[in-house]
């Protein structure tokens, strides 16, 4: 698949402000309260029998432990995508890799978001753009 420049679904979008990626032992009690609350900020929370990981935006209501881990970008592919497209986080990625740009990927129902850390993303940027992707 070369990258989808005619399809508005996969255009992506860099989002506004800063991100977190972290590992955590066990899940704050704050954390809990923020994936409970009406917030409609990004925070997403992966447990696994090996790890507890976890994504979101910085704003003032995350607990001040993640604000040192606070230093990601997240370019959004625009979505909703159909679970029958294949491939397209490879596509996202290759040209980063030839770059050397190191992401972490999160995933949900509709979209995919990378993150790249925040001294890499004009780079980033150059790099998908230069592949043919298109930034709305």
């Amino acid at each position: 698949m070369s990258p989808p420049v005619l399809d508005a679904r996969l255009h992506l979008t860099v989002q506004p402000g800063l991100f977190f990626v972290s590992q955590l032992q066990e899940i704050p009690v704050s954390i809990i309260d923020l994936l409970q609350s009406n917030n409609n900020r990004f925070l997403s929370l992966t447990r696994t029998s090996e790890e507890i990981s976890i994504v979101g935006e910085w704003y003032h209501d995350i607990p001040p432990a993640f604000e040192s881990d606070a230093c990601w970008k997240c370019i959004k592919v625009n979505g909703p995508m159909d679970f029958a497209l294949v491939g397209v986080v490879s596509e996202l990625t290759a040209p980063l890799k030839k770059a050397l740009i190191s992401v972490f990927i999160a995933s949900t129902w509709n979209t995919d978001y990378l993150l790249v850390k925040e001294k890499d993303l004009e780079y980033a940027v150059q790099a998908l753009k230069d592949d043919g992707w298109t930034f709305l």
